[in-house]
This record gives structure tokens, C-alpha cells and sequence, in this order.
């Protein structure tokens, strides 16, 4: 089937309109998102319990991994499903979203089964010792041994119904969760309340989740005959073209994703040897500096529907504006974020927990990865055009750069020769120079398209 609407949208609606169009939803969902993991930080914060609090910060790094299975078949779906759509080929466009809602829903069962039969070695490996081990086995019964699937399956619907441009529509299912989650957290978070402490800000996130699944399972039912998006498990196959563009592009993305739980995990366990305290001040300063990461890369997955099916329409000439637009807009935005973090980062850490030396630690911390912000950006829309180009070796090369190469070696050399606030500043040494990577690598590809556009034309 063939939806004017959405051609339009690719290829007609002018550049900053058609970009604000989808990559606007996508950066609010984004933002709700990260103000959601902050409700977690805030109302465990209220509880005044440093050991609740580095329960929530040990534990990141086992949700993060469920990025690894979202971007997998997130990622890899949605750059197949519009690269189809740019092509008119609308059989692999029903055939990958099949593909990837069925991957994604057993691998969200799998890994919780797996977190449940290893659950006392990964706790041990994540940091967790005598003092809070109790607590972050409570957060993650329900955000991951019960929460996996549906935390996984709820983004990577998003990401097949934004890939046919209805950003729109995956933002409204992405934030409903968030936003119940909210609601959420005081019941069973405070005392007066629940008082489950940082176990019932894992229940919440559960709850949050379902919820937004079934927004997705409603929107399809209502949406079909008129959606691109295909969850029939007729469609389902491990057809080699489908298999091979979906992972192209996925496995890269999902390998960056478990290079990023690798180094959080790391930084995790440097910090863990000061104390509770550190590790807290650590989460805190990591979610507050996620608002603008956030932020940075909801624009950049926002541009990726327009840019895959522009790249795979032969239009290159639209596909290298909207990439210019985005850096242009993305780049002083960050900036003077980054300004404002270093200026009042204690003001900000001290809004979540009314403890000296948990303020003090963190403000130091805060202002490290704050510097990153700008470089950073660069490097996330870099990234997102590979994925939108399928150019899925570049984006692992990126990956292994970032964490592999620069970023935890980094780690090790800063905390050596700066114990504990050196830590905060591998970040930036690692993303300005992928930063200056990322021009270079973008430029060739403009030469290489407009080289490619000038000996079509001259052929014809």
C-alpha cells in the first residue's frame, strides 16, 4: 500500500517542517522518558536513604541492556522498514516489522529468564555487595526478572510506527507509560504510601511499561488496513534479506548499546570502592546529564525515517540538507546546556538529595560530563545516519572507538592519576575526538553521494 500522507511528508514538506515533524514528538517522548528515570532517582531521593539510591544507580546498567535488544530490532527495523519505503517495496516493509516484533518478544522473555537463573553472580558483578544488595534485588524483580519484555517491546513498536512517519503516534505510547510511572512512584515509593522504597519504583516502571504496550497493541488494531506497521505472525519468517538488513544495521547498534552497559558498569564498580555516597552522587550527576543526551539522541532517531527513505529514493540533495539542518539546530542548543549544567550544578544535584557530601561529589561529577554535551551531540547524528544509511560497520566501528578505544582507558588513567572525580571526565576526552571523527566521515559521504548523483545524471 502506498500512504500519500506520508510520501508527502518525505519527500515534498519543506526540510525544517518535515524534520520538526518527526523528530519534535520523538525528542518530548525522549525527554518524558528521562524525566520519568528521574521521578525514580527523586522519590527514592525523598526516602533520604543513600542505599535505596545506589540500589536505582546499580541496576542501570542491566536497563540499559534492554538498549541493546531495542536498538537490535528497533534500530535495525525501522532503517529497513524506510529504506523499503523509499523504494516502494511494501512486502519487506510488513515482512521486518514482523520479524522484529517477534525477535524482540522472546528476547525480552529470554533475558529475563536469564537475569533470574544468574541473578546472584549479576548483582555481585554490578556492585552490589551486603549493604545493597537487598535493595537493587528488589528494584530489578520487577524491571527486569518480571519487566524485561515489555520494556523492550513497548520501544521497538515505537520504533516501527515512527519508520512510516506517525512520530506522533509512538510518542503519545512511549510518554503515556512515562507519565503513568509518575503517577506511579510516590504510591509505591513513600513512606505513608507503599513505602517499597526502590522496589516499588521497580513495580512502577513495570506497571508503566504494560501500559504502554497496550497503547501499541490498540493503535495497531484501530490503525489497520491503514498502517505500514505488520505484527501478523503470517509475515514472520527468517528470510535471509530480511535476517541480513534487519541485523545490518541492528547487531552494530545493539553491540554499541553493551559497550555502553561494559563502560557504565565499569564506572559503576571504580566508584562503588567510595562508598555509597559516591555511587549515589555518581547516578544522580549520570540522569541529570541524560536530560540533554536525551535530547541529542531523540533528534537524531527523529531525522532517520526521513533520511533512509530520502537515501534510498535517490534524493541526495535532501537527505544532506536535512542533516545540515539538524546539526545546525542541535549544536548551539547543547552548548549553552552545557554552560548552564556547569554553572549550577550544585543547585541541581542538591534537588535530589539534601546530603552534603552526596552534593558535594556530585557537582564535581556533574561538571565533568557536562563538558562532553556538545561533542557528544556530534557524534549521536553521525551515528543515526549510518544506521539510516545501513551503513552498520561504520556504526560498530564508532561504538568500539567510543568505549573500547577512548572511553575506558580513559577511565583507568583520569581515576589514576585523579582518584574518583577523574572518572567524570573520560566521557568528554573520549566524544571530542569521535566528535572530530564523525566531520570527517560525514563529509566523505556527502562527496561520495554527490559524486555518485553527478555520474547518474551524466549517464542518463
Amino acid at each position: 500500500m502506498e500512504d500519500n500522507q506520508k510520501t508527502v511528508l518525505f519527500e515534498q514538506t519543506p526540510i525544517p517542517k518535515a524534520v520538526a515533524q518527526l523528530s519534535i514528538p520523538m525528542v518530548l517522548s525522549s525527554l518524558v522518558m528521562v524525566i520519568y528515570n528521574l521521578a525514580d532517582t527523586y522519590f527514592v531521593g525523598m526516602l533520604n536513604n543513600p542505599v535505596e539510591n545506589a540500589a536505582v544507580t546499580l541496576a542501570a546498567p542491566v536497563l540499559l541492556a534492554f538498549n541493546a535488544v531495542n536498538n537490535l530490532f528497533g534500530v535495525g527495523t525501522s532503517s529497513m522498514m524506510s529504506r523499503a519505503m523509499g523504494r516502494r517495496d511494501y512486502d519487506t516493509v510488513y515482512r521486518s516489522s514482523a520479524f522484529g516484533f517477534y525477535c524482540a518478544l522472546f528476547s525480552g522473555i529470554l533475558f529475563s529468564l536469564l537475569c533470574v537463573l544468574f541473578r546472584n553472580p549479576l548483582l555481585v558483578l554490578l556492585g552490589a555487595d551486603e549493604v545493597t544488595i537487598h535493595a537493587t534485588e528488589g528494584y530489578m524483580r520487577w524491571t527486569v526478572f518480571c519487566g524485561a519484555a515489555p520494556a523492550i517491546l513497548n520501544v521497538v513498536m515505537a520504533y516501527m510506527v515512527r519508520s512510516e512517519g506517525s512520530a506522533l503516534n509512538a510518542s503519545i505510547g512511549t510518554m503515556s507509560g512515562c507519565v503513568l510511572n509518575m503517577i506511579l512512584d510516590p504510591i509505591f515509593i513513600l513512606p505513608g504510601c507503599l513505602n517499597m522504597g526502590a522496589a516499588g519504583a521497580g513495580l512502577a516502571t513495570f506497571l508503566s511499561n504494560c501500559a504502554a504496550c497496550l497503547y501499541f497493541f490498540v493503535f495497531l488494531y484501530l490503525k489497520r488496513g491503514k498502517t505500514l506497521v505488520c505484527i501478523s505472525p503470517k509475515k514472520f519468517s527468517f528470510e535471509r534479506r530480511i535476517v541480513l538488513g534487519v541485523c545490518g544495521v541492528g547487531i552494530p547498534a545493539s553491540i554499541q548499546n553493551l559497550l555502553n552497559v561494559m563502560g557504565m558498569t565499569l564506572l559503576n564498580n571504580f566508584t562503588s570502592a567510595y562508598g555509597a555516597d559516591a555511587v549515589a552522587a555518581m547516578g544522580i550527576s549520570q540522569k541529570i546529564n541524560t536530560v540533554p543526551m536525551q535530547v541529542a539522541l531523540g533528534f537524531s532517531q527523529g531525522i532517520m525515517p526521513l533520511v533512509s527513505y530520502t537515501y534510498a529514493s535517490g534524493n541526495q540533495k535532501r537527505m544532506k540538507e536535512s542533516i545540515q539542518f539538524a546539526i545546525k539546530t542541535m549544536m548551539p542548543i547543547l552548548t549553552l546546556v552545557a554552560i548552564g549544567y556547569f554553572v549550577g550544578a550544585g543547585q541541581m544535584i542538591h534537588l535530589f538529595m539534601d546530603n552534603e557530601a552526596i552534593v558535594a561529589y556530585g557537582t564535581s561529577f556533574l561538571r565533568g560530563f557536562c563538558l562532553g554535551l556538545p561533542f557528544i551531540c556530534m557524534d549521536f547524528l553521525a551515528v543515526g545516519v549510518f544506521q539510516a544509511l545501513g551503513m552498520g560497520k561504520m556504526a560498530l566501528i564508532f561504538a568500539i572507538m567510543r568505549k573500547i578505544i577512548l572511553e575506558i582507558p580513559a577511565i583507568f588513567i583520569l581515576n589514576h592519576f585523579f582518584p574518583l572525580y577523574g572518572l567524570a571526565y573520560s566521557q568528554v576526552t573520549a566524544e571530542s575526538v569521535l566528535a572530530v571523527a564523525a566531520v570527517c566521515v560525514l563529509i566523505w559521504i556527502f562527496k561520495k553521494d554527490s559524486k555518485r548523483s553527478a555520474n547518474s545524471f551524466s549517464e542518463a
